[in-house]
C-alpha cells in the first residue's frame, strides 16, 4: 500500500472516530438536559405541608412528657442529637425537660459519617465529617438519640455504633420528629412526634428555625434514585 493510500485510510479512520465522538457528546448533553429538566420538574411540584410550627412544638412537648413518665424523671437522661437537624431538636427538648422537671439535661451532638454501612463499600464516598461533641460520659446514662426523620433505620444503626464507641450507656432510646416507615433494619423509635405513611419515592423535608429559618415539614415526589439519600 502506498503512503498516499495509507494517509487517506488514516484520515478516514480519524474522521469516523471524530464524528462518532461528536455523536456521543451530543447524546450525553441531551441526556443531562433531560435529567435536569426531570429533576427540576420534581422539585417544583407543589410540596404538601405535613407539619407547621405549632405541630412541631406540640410533638416535641408530648415527647418530653413521655420521656419523663417512662424514665421516672430525667436524673440519668442525656440527649444526643444526630447531625444535622437532630441537634436543634435535642436542644429544644432539653429546654422542655428543664421546664417540666427543673433539671438541666446534658446535650451532645453526634456525627455518624464514618459509621455509615456504605462507607467501606464505596472507596469514592467521602462523607462530610463534622466533629462530634459529647460533653459528658455516656457510661451509665440513659441516652436518648434525636433525629428528624426515621426511614430505613440505617442512620440510627450508625449512630448507635458511634455512641457505643464512646462508652457503655445504661440504655439507648430513640426519639424522632417523624416516622415515615419503610424500615430495612429492626429499629423502632421509643418516642415519635408524628407517624406519616409515605411511599419510598416521596421525599420528606424537615425545615427547622435554627437551620432553615422556619419550622415546617413538607413532602413531595421524587425519583427512586433520589429517595435512597434519605435513610
Amino acid at each position: 500500500m502506498s503512503r498516499t493510500s495509507t494517509a487517506i485510510l488514516l484520515t478516514g479512520t480519524e474522521r469516523f472516530f471524530c464524528e462518532w465522538s461528536n455523536v456521543l457528546s451530543d447524546a450525553l448533553r441531551i441526556e443531562k438536559r433531560v435529567e435536569k429538566r426531570t429533576k427540576n420538574r420534581q422539585m417544583t411540584e407543589p410540596a404538601v405541608e405535613l407539619m407547621n410550627s405549632d405541630d412541631i412544638r406540640r410533638g416535641l412537648t408530648r415527647i418530653a412528657h413521655e420521656i419523663v413518665e417512662k424514665n421516672d424523671g430525667v436524673g440519668k437522661i442525656a440527649l444526643v442529637g444526630i447531625l444535622t437537624r437532630g441537634v436543634p431538636l435535642a436542644e429544644r427538648l432539653a429546654k422542655l425537660l428543664e421546664t417540666i422537671e427543673s433539671v438541666k439535661v446534658p446535650v451532645g451532638k453526634l456525627d455518624i459519617g464514618l459509621y455509615r454501612d456504605d462507607f467501606s463499600d464505596n472507596p469514592n464516598l467521602h462523607p462530610a465529617i463534622t466533629p462530634s461533641a459529647i460533653p459528658f460520659d455516656v457510661t451509665g446514662k440513659k441516652v436518648i438519640l434525636l433525629d428528624d426523620v426515621l426511614f430505613t433505620g440505617r442512620t440510627v444503626r450508625a449512630a448507635i455504633s458511634a455512641l457505643l464507641d464512646l462508652g457503655r450507656p445504661e440504655s439507648i432510646q430513640l426519639a424522632v420528629l417523624l416516622d415515615r416507615g419503610h424500615r430495612e433494619l429492626p429499629i423502632r423509635p421509643d418516642y415519635v412526634g408524628k407517624n406519616i405513611p409515605t411511599a419510598r419515592h416521596e421525599h420528606v423535608q424537615v425545615h427547622l428555625l435554627e437551620a432553615d429559618g422556619e419550622d415546617r415539614v413538607t413532602i413531595y415526589k421524587q425519583s427512586k434514585k433520589e429517595s435512597k439519600a434519605q435513610m
